[in-house]
Protein backbone atom coordinates (compact mmCIF):
# COMPACT_ATOMS: atom_id res chain seq x y z
CA UNK A 1 0.00 0.00 0.00
CA UNK A 2 1.17 3.58 -0.74
CA UNK A 3 2.95 5.21 2.22
CA UNK A 4 0.83 8.41 2.31
CA UNK A 5 -2.31 6.26 2.35
CA UNK A 6 -0.94 4.08 5.16
CA UNK A 7 -0.11 7.23 7.18
CA UNK A 8 -3.64 8.59 6.60
CA UNK A 9 -5.24 5.31 7.69
CA UNK A 10 -2.97 5.17 10.76
CA UNK A 11 -4.00 8.74 11.65
CA UNK A 12 -7.70 7.85 11.48
CA UNK A 13 -7.13 4.68 13.57
CA UNK A 14 -6.06 6.95 16.46
CA UNK A 15 -9.59 8.35 16.69
CA UNK A 16 -11.69 6.77 19.46
CA UNK A 17 -13.85 3.89 18.29
CA UNK A 18 -12.27 3.77 14.83
CA UNK A 19 -10.90 0.41 13.76
CA UNK A 20 -8.93 -0.52 10.66
CA UNK A 21 -11.95 -0.87 8.33
CA UNK A 22 -13.51 2.44 9.41
CA UNK A 23 -10.12 4.18 9.11
CA UNK A 24 -9.77 2.82 5.58
CA UNK A 25 -13.27 4.09 4.69
CA UNK A 26 -12.38 7.55 6.00
CA UNK A 27 -9.10 7.58 4.09
CA UNK A 28 -10.72 6.54 0.80
CA UNK A 29 -13.50 9.09 1.33
CA UNK A 30 -10.85 11.82 1.69
CA UNK A 31 -9.09 10.62 -1.46
CA UNK A 32 -12.37 10.73 -3.41
CA UNK A 33 -13.19 14.22 -2.08
CA UNK A 34 -12.31 17.36 -3.96
CA UNK A 35 -9.00 19.07 -3.17
CA UNK A 36 -10.98 21.99 -1.73
CA UNK A 37 -12.99 19.73 0.65
CA UNK A 38 -9.84 17.96 1.82
CA UNK A 39 -8.06 21.27 2.43
CA UNK A 40 -11.10 22.63 4.32
CA UNK A 41 -11.10 19.57 6.57
CA UNK A 42 -7.35 19.85 7.24
CA UNK A 43 -7.66 23.60 7.83
CA UNK A 44 -10.58 23.11 10.24
CA UNK A 45 -8.59 20.60 12.29
CA UNK A 46 -5.52 22.86 12.45
CA UNK A 47 -7.63 25.94 13.25
CA UNK A 48 -9.51 24.12 16.04
CA UNK A 49 -6.22 22.91 17.57
CA UNK A 50 -4.78 26.45 17.48
CA UNK A 51 -7.80 28.49 18.61
CA UNK A 52 -9.62 26.30 21.17
CA UNK A 53 -8.30 26.51 24.72
CA UNK A 54 -9.34 25.48 28.20
CA UNK A 55 -11.22 28.00 30.35
CA UNK A 56 -9.05 29.10 33.27
CA UNK A 57 -12.09 29.06 35.57
CA UNK A 58 -14.18 25.98 34.72
CA UNK A 59 -11.91 23.93 32.40
CA UNK A 60 -14.47 24.00 29.58
CA UNK A 61 -13.41 24.50 25.98
CA UNK A 62 -13.45 28.08 24.71
CA UNK A 63 -11.91 30.58 22.33
CA UNK A 64 -11.47 33.26 25.01
CA UNK A 65 -10.81 32.59 28.69
CA UNK A 66 -12.88 32.86 30.79
CA UNK A 67 -15.50 31.12 28.64
CA UNK A 68 -18.90 32.53 27.66
CA UNK A 69 -20.71 30.74 30.50
CA UNK A 70 -18.26 31.89 33.20
CA UNK A 71 -18.45 35.44 31.82
CA UNK A 72 -22.27 35.50 31.65
CA UNK A 73 -23.54 37.66 34.53
CA UNK A 74 -27.07 36.28 34.04
CA UNK A 75 -26.05 32.78 35.19
CA UNK A 76 -26.85 31.64 38.74
CA UNK A 77 -23.42 32.11 40.36
CA UNK A 78 -24.37 30.16 43.47
CA UNK A 79 -24.60 26.83 41.60
CA UNK A 80 -21.91 24.75 39.91
CA UNK A 81 -22.72 21.68 37.84
CA UNK A 82 -19.73 19.32 37.84
CA UNK A 83 -19.40 17.25 34.65
CA UNK A 84 -16.84 14.79 33.32
CA UNK A 85 -16.34 16.36 29.90
CA UNK A 86 -17.16 19.27 27.63
CA UNK A 87 -19.60 17.09 25.68
CA UNK A 88 -21.55 16.41 28.90
CA UNK A 89 -21.71 20.18 29.54
CA UNK A 90 -23.06 20.76 26.03
CA UNK A 91 -25.76 18.11 26.39
CA UNK A 92 -26.96 19.55 29.72
CA UNK A 93 -26.83 23.08 28.33
CA UNK A 94 -29.04 22.08 25.37
CA UNK A 95 -31.87 21.18 27.77
CA UNK A 96 -32.17 24.87 28.73
CA UNK A 97 -33.11 23.67 32.24
CA UNK A 98 -29.87 24.47 34.09
CA UNK A 99 -28.84 28.14 34.43
CA UNK A 100 -25.88 27.94 36.80
CA UNK A 101 -22.14 27.64 36.23
CA UNK A 102 -20.18 24.51 35.28
CA UNK A 103 -16.95 22.78 36.15
CA UNK A 104 -15.41 20.21 33.78
CA UNK A 105 -13.40 17.53 35.60
CA UNK A 106 -11.57 16.36 32.47
CA UNK A 107 -12.36 12.74 33.32
CA UNK A 108 -13.23 10.58 36.32
CA UNK A 109 -11.30 8.77 39.01
CA UNK A 110 -10.12 5.42 37.70
CA UNK A 111 -7.15 4.03 39.63
CA UNK A 112 -7.03 0.91 37.43
CA UNK A 113 -6.47 3.18 34.41
CA UNK A 114 -3.99 5.34 36.32
CA UNK A 115 -6.38 8.31 36.74
CA UNK A 116 -6.13 9.80 40.24
CA UNK A 117 -7.51 12.98 41.84
CA UNK A 118 -4.44 15.00 40.80
CA UNK A 119 -5.14 14.12 37.14
CA UNK A 120 -8.53 15.84 37.30
CA UNK A 121 -9.44 19.51 37.85
CA UNK A 122 -10.74 18.88 41.39
CA UNK A 123 -8.29 21.31 43.05
CA UNK A 124 -9.48 24.11 40.77
CA UNK A 125 -13.09 23.24 41.65
CA UNK A 126 -12.30 23.49 45.37
CA UNK A 127 -10.90 27.01 44.86
CA UNK A 128 -14.26 28.12 43.39
CA UNK A 129 -16.48 27.21 46.35
CA UNK A 130 -16.44 30.40 48.45
CA UNK A 131 -19.80 31.86 47.37
CA UNK A 132 -21.40 28.62 46.17
CA UNK A 133 -24.69 27.34 47.61
CA UNK A 134 -25.10 24.13 45.60
CA UNK A 135 -22.87 21.67 43.79
CA UNK A 136 -24.72 19.48 41.29
CA UNK A 137 -22.57 16.45 40.51
CA UNK A 138 -23.44 15.26 37.01
CA UNK A 139 -20.93 12.49 36.48
CA UNK A 140 -22.07 9.44 34.53
CA UNK A 141 -23.79 6.67 36.53
CA UNK A 142 -20.85 4.28 36.23
CA UNK A 143 -18.58 2.83 38.91
CA UNK A 144 -15.96 5.50 38.13
CA UNK A 145 -18.55 8.30 37.91
CA UNK A 146 -20.10 7.29 41.23
CA UNK A 147 -16.68 7.02 42.91
CA UNK A 148 -15.77 10.49 41.62
CA UNK A 149 -19.10 11.89 42.88
CA UNK A 150 -18.53 10.40 46.33
CA UNK A 151 -14.95 11.70 46.46
CA UNK A 152 -16.05 15.24 45.56
CA UNK A 153 -18.96 15.13 48.01
CA UNK A 154 -16.59 14.13 50.84
CA UNK A 155 -14.34 17.09 49.99
CA UNK A 156 -17.23 19.56 49.77
CA UNK A 157 -19.39 18.44 52.76
CA UNK A 158 -17.29 20.20 55.45
CA UNK A 159 -18.06 23.53 53.72
CA UNK A 160 -21.82 23.20 54.36
CA UNK A 161 -22.66 23.43 50.66
CA UNK A 162 -25.73 21.59 49.37
CA UNK A 163 -24.54 18.66 47.24
CA UNK A 164 -26.92 17.12 44.73
CA UNK A 165 -26.55 14.40 42.12
CA UNK A 166 -28.47 13.86 38.91
CA UNK A 167 -31.43 11.57 39.45
CA UNK A 168 -31.00 8.09 38.09
CA UNK A 169 -33.13 8.84 35.04
CA UNK A 170 -29.99 8.08 33.09
CA UNK A 171 -29.52 4.31 32.95
CA UNK A 172 -26.77 2.85 35.09
CA UNK A 173 -23.68 2.37 32.98
CA UNK A 174 -25.04 4.93 30.50
CA UNK A 175 -23.51 8.15 29.32
CA UNK A 176 -24.80 11.73 29.65
CA UNK A 177 -23.39 12.48 26.19
CA UNK A 178 -25.81 10.02 24.55
CA UNK A 179 -28.90 10.78 26.67
CA UNK A 180 -31.89 12.48 25.11
CA UNK A 181 -33.05 15.89 26.36
CA UNK A 182 -36.20 14.57 28.08
CA UNK A 183 -34.20 12.04 30.11
CA UNK A 184 -31.78 14.79 31.10
CA UNK A 185 -34.58 17.20 32.06
CA UNK A 186 -36.08 14.48 34.28
CA UNK A 187 -32.66 13.75 35.77
CA UNK A 188 -32.08 17.46 36.51
CA UNK A 189 -35.56 17.83 38.05
CA UNK A 190 -35.14 14.70 40.17
CA UNK A 191 -31.65 15.38 41.50
CA UNK A 192 -31.15 14.49 45.16
CA UNK A 193 -28.82 15.59 47.89
CA UNK A 194 -25.92 13.20 48.50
Amino acid sequence: MIKPLVRLIDAFKKLPGVGVKQAERFAFFILKSSQNDAENLASSIINAKKSIKTCSVCCSLCEESPCEICSDENRDRKKICVVESYTDLQVIEKTGKYKGLYHVLLGVLSPLDGVHHDDLSIKLLMKRLDAIGEILIATNPTVEGDATAMYISQLVKPRNIKITRLAKGIPSGGSIEYSDEITLINALDGRKEI
